[in-house]
C-alpha cells in the first residue's frame, strides 16, 4: 500500500508495511524451526527435562506450554498480516509515536543479550570439536584473555562474523537460510539420539537418572520445587513460555510477510506445538541416553559430540549446530534489533546499519558474558522485562481497538496516535507499574516468595494488561 503524508521522522523504506507477501505456511513454520532449533533452545529444553522428573511429566509440562505459545503467536502475528507493519512501528498505536522507541529499545537490546548467547554457543560447538586435538587443548588450557580462553575468543569472533555475511544480503537471503537450516538440524539431532539410543541399548524414558544426580543438576534454576512435583511442572511450562518472551513482541516482523491468516495459523500450527513437542522429546530422549553411555547428565549438545568415538560424526555435528544457531540468531536476535534502531532514527538508519549495532553490542558483552549461569534464570529474567510491553500491547490491538488500526496515521506525526507529544502516558503508567513487580522487586527485595521471578512475564503480562485497560476505559466513558 502506498502511504500520504508519511513523516520522514516515522518512515523508511524497512519500515513501510510489507510489499511483498509472499511467505506461505512453509516459511512461517522455518521461522520457529530456525528458532527453536539452537543449542540454547536443547540445553534449556534438557534443562527442564531434569526438573520434570520423567518423560511423561516432561511432555505433559511441554505440550501445555506449547500450546500457550501456539495461541499467544497467532495473537501477535494477526497484527502483522493485517497491517503488514514490524514491531516498533505497531508499538506506535499503544505507546504513541515517539514513546514507541522505548519499546523497542528494551527488545534490541535484550536482542544483544542473546545474540551474544547463541553466538556463543555456537562458537562452543567448534571449540569442542577443536579440543579434540591435543595441540589444540593444551592451548586452550594455557593461553587466555578477556575472561574466556583465547581458543574460544578467536572461535566467538570467527562465527561472530560469518553471521553479518548472511545478513548483508536482506530478508529474502534471511528465509531461503533457515528454509534450508532449520530442517538440518532436524537430521542432526535424530542421527544423535539414535546413535546415542543404540549405544544404550533402546530407549529409556528418563527414569535412570538418580533422583539425587536430578537435584543436583537442577538446584542452580531458581526455586522450581522438586524434580517431578506439580509446582515443578507449572514452573517448567512457565518457562517454556517466558523462552518465546521475546518474539511474542517482534513476531510481526515476520509475520507480516505471509500471505493471510490462514498461512500464518497453519505455520504456527506445525512450528510451535507439533515442532517443540517433538524438539523436547528428542532433547530429553538424547540426554537420557547420554547418561546411560557415559555416566554423567550432559545438558549441551556440543559437549555430548565432543565425546563421540567418531570422529566424522563430530565434525558433523558441530558444523550443524553452529549452522542452527546461527539460523536463530538471524531470526531472533538480528531481525528485531535492525528494525528497532532503525525506528528512532529512520533517517539515519537502515535495516543493515541497526544489525551492525547490535552484532556490536553483542561484541562488547562478550567479556562480560552475562549468559553463562542457570538457563532457566536467564531467561525468566530476560523475559520478565518483557511481559509489560506485551501486556499493554495486546490489550490495546485486541480489546481496545479490536484488531483494526489506521496503518497510514503510524507514519503520521500528527495522526491519530499522537497523543500527548507523541507520548502515551496510559501506556507507560501501565507498562512501569507491572515492571516493578515483574523485573524490580523479585531481584531487589526477599519480600516475595522465591517462585515469584519465574512467573515473572505472566504476572508483567496481567498487571500492564489489567491496568491499561482500566486507564482506556475512562477515555471511552468520557
Amino acid at each position: 500500500m502506498a502511504l500520504k503524508n508519511a513523516s520522514p521522522s516515522l518512515y523508511n523504506e524497512d519500515l513501510a508495511p510489507a510489499k511483498e507477501r509472499n511467505w506461505g505456511a512453509f516459511s512461517i513454520f522455518n521461522v520457529w524451526t530456525s528458532d527453536v532449533h539452537s543449542l540454547w533452545g536443547y540445553y534449556l529444553a534438557a534443562s527442564l527435562f531434569l526438573i520434570c522428573g520423567n518423560f511423561i511429566n516432561f511432555v505433559i509440562a511441554i505440550g501445555l506450554g506449547s500450546v500457550v505459545i501456539y495461541f499467544l503467536m497467532n495473537l501477535v502475528g494477526q497484527a502483522g498480516v493485517r497491517t503488514g507493519v514490524p514491531y516498533p512501528v505497531l508499538a506506535r498505536a499503544s505507546f504513541g509515536i515517539w514513546g514507541a522507541n522505548i519499546p523497542a529499545l528494551v527488545r534490541a537490546i535484550v536482542a544483544c543479550f542473546w545474540y551474544g548467547a547463541q553466538t556463543s554457543a555456537a562458537s562452543g560447538a567448534i571449540v569442542a570439536l577443536l579440543t579434540r586435538s591435543e595441540g589444540m587443548m593444551a592451548f586452550q588450557q594455557s593461553s587466555h584473555m578477556l575472561g574466556h580462553s583465547t581458543l574460544e575468543v578467536i572461535c566467538y569472533f570467527v562465527v561472530w562474523a560469518l553471521q553479518l555475511l548472511i545478513i548483508q544480503r536482506g530478508m529474502e537471503t534471511v528465509r531461503k537460510f533457515q528454509d534450508w537450516a532449520g530442517p538440518a538440524v532436524w537430521v542432526m539431532m535424530l542421527v544423535l539420539a539414535l546413535y546415542l539410543t543404540v549405544q544404550a541399548g533402546g530407549i529409556s524414558f528418563g527414569s535412570d537418572i538418580p533422583q539425587d544426580v536430578l537435584l543436583d543438576k537442577t538446584k542452580d534454576a531458581g526455586n522450581f520445587g522438586a524434580p517431578g512435583s506439580v509446582a515443578a511442572l507449572f514452573a517448567v511450562a512457565a518457562t517454556w513460555i517466558t523462552y518465546f518472551g521475546a518474539l511474542y513482541l517482534n513476531f510481526c516482523d515476520f509475520s507480516r510477510y505471509a500471505k493471510d491468516e490462514k498461512a500464518l495459523r497453519t505455520g504456527n500450527l506445525w512450528g510451535l506445538p507439533i515442532n517443540l513437542i517433538l524438539f523436547t522429546l528428542v532433547a530429553g530422549i538424547t540426554t537420557t541416553a547420554a547418561f546411560k553411555v557415559y555416566g554423567e547428565v550432559l545438558l549441551h549438545p556440543d559437549q555430548i559430540s565432543a565425546k563421540f568415538d567418531n570422529w566424522f560424526l563430530a565434525l558433523l555435528a558441530a558444523l550443524t549446530f553452529a549452522v542452527a544457531t546461527l539460523g536463530i540468531n538471524v531470526v531472533a536476535n538480528f531481525v528485531s534489533p535492525a528494525f528497532d534502531f532503525a525506528n528512532v532514527f529512520p533517517k539515519q538508519i537502515d535495516f543493515k546499519k541497526g544489525g551492525y549495532i547490535a552484532a556490536g553490542i553483542a561484541l562488547v558483552l562478550y567479556p562480560f558474558a552475562p549468559w553463562e549461569g542457570g538457563a532457566a534464570q536467564f531467561v525468566n529474567f530476560i523475559g520478565s522485562t518483557m511481559g509489560p510491553i506485551f501486556g499493554v500491547m495486546m490489550v490495546d490491538y485486541h480489546l481496545i481497538r479490536k484488531g483494526v488500526l489506521n496503518v497510514e496515521a503510524l507514519y503520521q506525526e500528527n495522526g491519530e496516535y499522537r497523543f500527548g507529544n507523541g507520548w502515551n502516558k496510559k501506556a507507560f503508567v501501565a507498562a512501569g507499574i507491572a515492571g516493578i513487580f515483574s523485573t524490580i522487586l523479585p531481584f531487589f527485595t526477599t519480600l516475595l516468595p522465591s517462585w515469584w521471578g519465574i512467573y515473572g512475564w505472566f504476572i508483567g503480562v496481567v498487571i500492564a494488561g489489567v491496568v491499561y485497560y482500566a486507564l482506556r476505559s475512562n477515555d471511552h466513558a468520557h
